[in-house]
């Protein structure tokens, strides 16, 4: 990957839907030589897809809750079970799995305080495997970068 392509990534990353013609007079190549470095980089899986920055806000899911999850069990079994589970919930939007004194980290959106109880109690708590959870419900988002920085 040279400076061209950290160029086309940095652009794409900020401007997805940006015609190609656009694209390659701004890292100063002719349209088919860019057209082909953003295939190759789709190719690589550098560039994993596209899509539509929304508001979940005005989509009706105002609340994020980050819910720390201790599970019973780490093995391979659990946890590729535990992934298994979460991957069905729609509210779970990020689930990372992580070092220290909590298992898993999830990052989950809903409409509000009701409507997370109810994600507690009739879908998470009923996967099994879960030891304790602890959620902490953001007040407001400081910074929300979507683009990765240039390396």
């Amino acid at each position: 990957m040279d400076v061209v392509d950290r160029k086309i990534i940095a652009i794409l990353q900020a401007e997805g839907r940006i015609k190609m013609a656009e694209l390659s007079e701004r890292v100063g190549l002719s349209p088919t030589p860019c057209a082909r470095r953003v295939a190759m980089l789709e190719e690589a899986g550098v560039i994993s897809g596209y899509s539509a920055k929304v508001d979940q806000a005005k989509l009706g899911l105002p609340v994020t809750i980050f819910v720390e999850v201790e599970l019973d069990n780490q093995s391979t079994d659990a946890l590729q079970a535990f992934e298994r589970a979460i991957s069905k919930f729609d509210q779970v939007m990020e689930c990372y799995l992580m070092t220290g004194t909590r298992d898993i980290l999830l990052r989950v959106v809903a409409k509000d305080l009701s409507d997370f109880d109810r994600f507690l109690e009739e879908r998470l708590m009923r996967v099994s495997g879960i030891r304790n959870t602890r959620s902490s419900f953001t007040l407001r988002t400081m910074i929300a970068r979507r683009a990765l920085p240039r390396i």
